[in-house]
């Protein structure tokens, strides 16, 4: 698995948001569903949302990487209105040096929660 991606993925089941913050640019671009969310101030706001609110966790299943892009095939766990959810996430990453530059990730089903 590419170093940035297990970085990323520890850091975010550890809800350790400054270790995943580390592993973004400063202009990182994130695109989940039809929300995008760009640079540090935005992300931080995104992630320390869902740590709090949805307790996710995720496992990796897949990766594909070339160069300074990955795909990356995983497993969503959250509670989400006190219920335990799973979905299937596609995420493809595009690095730059060894933190994300962008992210556009795919939640099967709906990215938005209702």
């Amino acid at each position: 698995m590419s170093e940035a991606l297990s970085r990323h993925v520890a850091a975010f089941n550890n809800r350790d948001l400054q270790g995943l913050l580390d592993g973004f640019t400063e202009d990182a671009v994130w695109i989940t569903g039809s929300s995008v969310v760009r640079g540090r101030e935005e992300l931080t706001e995104l992630f320390s949302g869902a740590m709090e609110q949805l307790l996710p966790t995720l496992k990796v299943e897949n990766v594909l990487a070339d160069g300074d892009q990955i795909a990356a095939q995983l497993t969503e766990r959250l509670t989400h209105n006190g219920e335990d959810q799973v979905f299937a996430i596609a995420g493809f990453y595009r690095l730059s040096g060894d933190r994300i530059k962008s992210a556009k990730i795919y939640r099967e089903g709906s990215a938005e929660l209702d």
